[in-house]
C-alpha cells in the first residue's frame, strides 16, 4: 500500500502538493505559499492558505456556537445503545466497569482532537485525506468499500436502532401505534438534514444534550452514590467474571468510527472564517469539554442504574427496566423523566449516524460532501430509509444497534491506523502532523482498539474457549 508522505520512492522530496486538491497553498506559477519572513519555513497548509495568506478573506467569526462540533460528536455516541448497556452493566456489576468510560472519553478525545486538526489545517475530511495520502488504485478501492460497505451497514443499523428506541421512549408514556412514531421521526430527522444547515444541526443537536444532563446528572444525584465506589470503579481497573465483552461494549458505544469523518467536516462549517492557530485551540477546547461532558452523561446513567437496581438486587434487561426502578424516587414522573432521557438519546443520534455516514462515504469516493449536493443527500436518505424499513418491520432495536457496534468495532481499528499514517504525513499535515506524545497517546489507543476487535472477531465466530 503506497502512501505519499512528502517524497518520491527513490527518497527526493516531492515537487509539489499531489494533484489539483493538494495541501498546500499554490502560486499562480505551481509553487506553495511561502509564510511570512521570519516564520517557519514550511510551506502554509489549506487551512492557512485560506484564512492567512495575502489576500484572504477572513470574518473571524465562526459559523456556529463556542461548543459545536464537539457536543454534536457527544450527541452522535450518546444513543439508545449506550442507555441500555450503561443500564443493564450498572445494574449487574456496579461500578467495576466504570473505567472503561473514562477510558473511552480519552481515547475518543485523543482521535477526536486529530480529526479536528486534520479538518481546520488542511481544510479536508478524513475520507478526502486518506484518497490523498493512498495512492495505489488497489489500495484505493480497498479502503472505499471496507469504508462504505462497514459505514454504509452501521449506519443504516443504527438508524433503525435509533429510530426504533426513540420511538419506543414514546410508546412507553403514550398510547400510540409505534409505526406512525417511526415515520414522524423519519420525516422530522429527513426534513433536518435536507436543509443542509449545520447551524440548525447544532442548535438541535445542542438542545437534546442539555435535556440528556439534565435529566440523567440530576437522577444520578438523587439516588445518592457511594462516592468512594465511584471513583474506584472509575480508576482501578477490573473485570467481573464473564464481563469481557460487557466492557468492550461499553467502549465500542462511544469510540466511533463515523465521528473520526464527522468532526473533520463539522470543524470546517464552524471555524471555516477563523485564522487556523486560533480555531486550533477553540477546537480542542470543544473536544476535550464536550466529550467530556458525553462521558458525564453515560457515567450519569450508570450511576443511576446502580443507586436504584444494584443496590437494591434488581436486574435489567432492557434500559426501559430503570424507570420502574426510579418509581420510589420519582413517583408518577419516572416513565416521563425516562421516557425525555431516551427521547433525546435516540434522537439526537439517528440524526447524527445518516449525517457522518454521508460525511465518510462521499468523502472516501471523491464526492461532494456538501450537505445540499445530490452524492451526499443520496447516501444519508438511503441510510434513512433502510433504517426507517428496520424500524418498521419491528426488530428489537437492542439488536439492531448489535449488529451496528459489532460493524463499527471491527472498522474502528482499520480507520484509527489510517487516521494516524494521514496525521503523520508531513506533506499534507505540515506543521500540524503529529508530534511525539500525540503519536504515543495514539498508537496506545489503536493497539487496544485493535485487540478489542481481535476479541470480538473471536467470540463472533466461536474462537473464544467456553
Amino acid at each position: 500500500m503506497s502512501t505519499d508522505d512528502g517524497t518520491h520512492a527513490g527518497g527526493a522530496p516531492a515537487s509539489g502538493a499531489h494533484g489539483s486538491g493538494g495541501a498546500h497553498a499554490a502560486r499562480p506559477d505551481g509553487s506553495a505559499a511561502a509564510r511570512p519572513h521570519g516564520s517557519s519555513s514550511e510551506p502554509l497548509t489549506a487551512g492557512e492558505a485560506a484564512t492567512q495568506a495575502p489576500g484572504a478573506k477572513v470574518s473571524g467569526r465562526r459559523t456556529g456556537s463556542r461548543f459545536g462540533p464537539g457536543l454534536i460528536i457527544a450527541a452522535s455516541f450518546i444513543g439508545p445503545g449506550t442507555i441500555t448497556t450503561s443500564i443493564v452493566t450498572g445494574a449487574e456489576v456496579g461500578y467495576a466497569l466504570a473505567w472503561t468510560i473514562v477510558f473511552s472519553i480519552v481515547a475518543t478525545i485523543i482521535l477526536q482532537e486529530m480529526s479536528a486538526r486534520l479538518g481546520l489545517g488542511t481544510r479536508r475530511g478524513l475520507g478526502e485525506a486518506m484518497r490523498e495520502v493512498f495512492h495505489s488504485p488497489v489500495a484505493r478501492l480497498l479502503m472505499a468499500v471496507l469504508v462504505v460497505a462497514a459505514i454504509g451497514i452501521g449506519g443504516a443499523s443504527y438508524a433503525g436502532g435509533d429510530t426504533s428506541g426513540t420511538a419506543l421512549a414514546v410508546t412507553n408514556v403514550v398510547d400510540v401505534d409505534t409505526r406512525i412514531v417511526v415515520v414522524v421521526l423519519l420525516g422530522l430527522i429527513f426534513a433536518l438534514l435536507w436543509t443542509g444547515s449545520y447551524k440548525v444541526i447544532e442548535k438541535v443537536l445542542m438542545a437534546m444534550v442539555a435535556i440528556l444532563v439534565v435529566i440523567f446528572v440530576v437522577t444520578a444525584i438523587i439516588v445518592k452514590p457511594n462516592v468512594g465506589d465511584l471513583f474506584q470503579g472509575m480508576f482501578v481497573p477490573s473485570v467481573p467474571s464473564g464481563a469481557i465483552l460487557t466492557a468492550i461494549a461499553l467502549i465500542g458505544t462511544t469510540v466511533v468510527p463515523y465521528n473520526l469523518f464527522l468532526q473533520a467536516q463539522l470543524v470546517k462549517e464552524n471555524w471555516g472564517d477563523v485564522p487556523v492557530d486560533r480555531a486550533m485551540k477553540e477546537a480542542r477546547t470543544d473536544t476535550a469539554v464536550s466529550i467530556g461532558i458525553g462521558g458525564l452523561i453515560t457515567l450519569a446513567v450508570m450511576v443511576t442504574a446502580v443507586g436504584s437496581m444494584f443496590v437494591r438486587g434488581i436486574a435489567a434487561e432492557e434500559g426501559t427496566d430503570l424507570a420502574q426502578a426510579l418509581t420510589p424516587l420519582l413517583g408518577d414522573a419516572a416513565p416521563w423523566v425516562f421516557a425525555l432521557g431516551l427521547f433525546a438519546a435516540g434522537f439526537t443520534s439517528a440524526i447524527a449516524g445518516p449525517l457522518g455516514a454521508a460525511y465518510a462515504i462521499t468523502g472516501v469516493l471523491g464526492l461532494s460532501s456538501d450537505l445540499r449536493s445530490l452524492p451526499a443527500r443520496i447516501v444519508w436518505v438511503s441510510i434513512l430509509v433502510v433504517g426507517g424499513i428496520i424500524a418498521l418491520t419491528g426488530f428489537n432495536p437492542i439488536q439492531i444497534i448489535v449488529v451496528a457496534q459489532a460493524a463499527n468495532g471491527l472498522l474502528l481499528p482499520v480507520v484509527a491506523i489510517f487516521l494516524m499514517i494521514v496525521m503523520n504525513n508531513k506533506k499534507l499535515m505540515g506543521k500540524y502532523r503529529n508530534g511525539p506524545v500525540a503519536n504515543v497517546l495514539g498508537w496506545l489507543v489503536v493497539a487496544v482498539v485493535v485487540f478489542l476487535a481481535g476479541y470480538q472477531f473471536a467470540d463472533i465466530f466461536g474462537f473464544l474457549p467456553e
